[in-house]
This record gives C-alpha cells, structure tokens and sequence, in this order.
C-alpha cells in the first residue's frame, strides 16, 4: 500500500512544544498515518493511504493554533 504525502508551511512555532501540539492535532486527522513537523524550518509533512485531506489538515494546524498553506 502507497503513503500519499503533503507539505504544508506552518507559522508561529517556535520550539519542540509548538511541534508536539501541531503534531497531536494533525495525527486526529482521519486517515493521516504520519507526522513529520519541525519548528526550525516551519515544515510539516503529512502522510496518508487514502490521500491527504488538506482542509482538515489546515483546520487541524488552526486548532493547535497556528496557521499553514500548501507548500
């Protein structure tokens, strides 16, 4: 089975708390299999078998409270 996986830019994390609260958020996403985020480089990579649902990752990154686009 395939991984389909998006990149997303994420503003207003700065430290490892920051990744972990966008990391909890975004892995409540159904369907999302894998999480990779980094405060460092604003990054975030989500990975899923079903395909990635970008509006629900997008709300999911504004609950933990920040904000993301496409990369």
């Amino acid at each position: 089975m395939s991984t389909t996986t998006a990149q997303f830019q994420v503003t207003g994390m700065t430290c490892g708390h920051c990744e972990m609260s966008v990391r909890e958020e975004v892995s409540e996403v159904p369907g999302v299999t894998e999480v990779e985020v980094s405060h460092e480089t604003g990054q975030l990579r989500v990975g899923s078998a079903e395909g990635v649902d970008e509006a629900a990752v997008l709300a999911a990154v504004e609950e933990a409270g920040y904000t993301a686009a496409r990369a």
